[in-house]
């Protein structure tokens, strides 16, 4: 599962050829959940409050990005890079 950002230790990544809808999966110090793209909300899993509602920021921030990122993974390409939460 590639790595496509990382921020304030929260680790995001993407499965290849993984089933819709589009999302993202999210690590912080052992937690580990599942966002949508579409509206940034946690889908599945357990994270913390503080954590989430930065990933949460990120994801309406780089939604674009994490759209094509999403596209390329399905096609098992690899997805490019995304800037972290500044």
């Amino acid at each position: 599962m590639p790595e496509i950002c990382r921020f304030l230790s929260i680790i995001i990544k993407m499965y290849y050829d993984d089933h819709a809808p589009p999302h993202f999966h999210a690590e912080y110090q052992g937690n580990r959940a599942m966002f949508s793209i579409a509206t940034g909300m946690k889908i599945k899993g357990r994270f913390p409050k503080k954590q989430e509602v930065l990933v949460r920021a990120w994801a309406v921030l780089r939604k674009k990005e994490l759209l094509k990122a999403w596209e390329s993974a399905v096609s098992e390409q690899p997805p490019r890079k995304i800037a972290p939460l500044e």
